[in-house]
């Protein structure tokens, strides 16, 4: 007997929940893409650590711990930021929200599932630190991508996003930050002519 499992079309339902709520955009960025770029980028930070920083990353590990590391939001929404860290109250009882929303989805699972979903679901603390710099990384991108438009509601949290990378300390962000992300603000004929020179 083969029993039907919900996970996998619950974790379908990323692509209808909008991240940037409070604020007007141009182009509404959907948690579905927003996890699979912050899993890109994750998996770019792990190559540059390994390769550049003497690092001993699992890059492929850390893309998929990147592609779930939202997925909670299934279940609780996007909150805001401004929102979500208001005050050590709000902050407490959405992580507990948070958790709980974890568990919901985990109990989904076939218990074939479970051990590997386990590791993917609680990272190791370096995979863990290379995920949320990605994950601040692909807001900053988003905030670039709003400011190309002339969308100047985003002017404020591009650069709350920039510092707020910068002062995680992460080596491997900062090379991202610096050889990756300028390209961002180039149209795609300059990024063509950039890689076409190089």
């Amino acid at each position: 007997i083969i029993l039907q499992n919900h996970f996998y079309a619950v974790l379908s339902r990323m692509k209808n929940i909008y991240r940037w709520g409070l604020m007007r955009n141009t182009r509404r960025e959907n948690l579905s893409e927003h996890s699979l770029e912050t899993a890109f980028i994750a998996h770019a930070l792990c190559i540059i650590g390994n390769e550049r920083l003497g690092g001993d990353y699992d890059a492929c590990f850390a893309a998929t711990a990147a592609m779930f590391h939202d997925t909670t939001e299934i279940i609780t929404g996007d909150m805001p930021t401004p929102i979500k860290y208001y005050n050590s109250e709000i902050k407490t009882a959405y992580k507990q929200i948070e958790a709980a929303a974890g568990k919901t989805l985990t109990d989904m699972l076939p218990d074939d599932f479970k051990k590997d979903f386990e590791k993917i679901y609680s990272p190791d603390e370096n995979t863990a630190r290379i995920i949320k710099a990605a994950d601040k990384l692909s807001a900053l991108i988003k905030c670039i991508e709003e400011l190309n438009t002339g969308n100047l509601e985003f002017f404020d949290a591009e650069k709350t996003v920039r510092r707020a990378v910068e002062d995680m300390h992460c080596p491997e962000a900062d090379i991202f930050l610096k050889e990756f992300i300028p390209s961002f603000s180039l149209s795609l004929d300059k990024q063509k002519e950039k890689t076409e020179n190089d």
